[in-house]
């Protein structure tokens, strides 16, 4: 299983990275959006459940960690949202590679964190807040890219999926891939989580007895 896994999401990375999404479309704000789901809310997961033992968190890690990646994804996500670097990551493909490993590593981070002891109430809780968290934040950044009243980022044609979209329609369109995806992955993974804490799934370690 943990070999599908790592598979699956090095198969993911690959059809991100050498394929049009960061090519041709490039400057279609849709097809990065593409590309980031891609990345943070597929291939990560994936990489994160088949990474073999030695690169994992391990349970003894401080339940906070969870949380704190959830704020760097927070930062990282919005950060390369911004107008600016946005121009930045269209117009030079180093800044397209640092963004890009910035999505795969603060990705990785969270998931693998927030899943290291999912049998333990405190880790599981906090890797229920962390997802939770990431969730509320991604539906917020997509219905603002959703709802905005004139684009954020350019005002030309674009193309994405072989179709000319005005900057309007290509950014209504990556909010909604935001939502669709980044939302509802992230929220999905918190759920699961909250499910252990309410079943038989998270319990406390057991505590050693007293000598008899």
């Amino acid at each position: 299983m943990r070999r599908v896994a790592l598979s699956a999401g090095l198969l993911v990375l690959a059809a991100v990275w050498l394929g049009p999404l960061l090519g041709p479309w490039r400057e279609s704000l849709a097809a990065g959006m593409v590309a980031h789901m891609g990345v943070i809310a597929i291939a990560a997961p994936l990489i994160a459940i088949g990474l073999p033992r030695r690169f994992r968190f391990r349970p003894s890690m401080p339940a906070i960690v969870p949380v704190l990646a959830s704020l760097l994804e927070l930062i990282a996500v919005w950060s390369w949202h911004a107008p600016a670097l946005r121009a930045a990551a269209e117009a030079s493909t180093a800044v397209t590679v640092v963004e890009q490993a910035t999505f795969l590593a603060v990705g990785l981070l969270l998931w693998s964190s927030s899943f290291a002891a999912p049998e333990e109430r405190t880790h599981a809780a906090s890797g229920a807040a962390a997802l939770l968290l990431t969730s509320i934040h991604m539906t917020l950044l997509g219905a603002l890219l959703a709802l905005s009243p004139r684009p954020l980022y350019r005002t030309g044609e674009v193309t994405c999926f072989g179709t000319v979209l005005d900057a309007g329609q290509d950014q209504q369109l990556g909010g909604v891939i935001m939502l669709l995806v980044g939302a509802i992955v992230y929220l999905a993974g918190g759920v699961s989580l909250i499910g252990r804490l309410l079943g038989d799934g998270g319990t406390r370690p057991a505590q050693p007895g007293p000598s008899p």
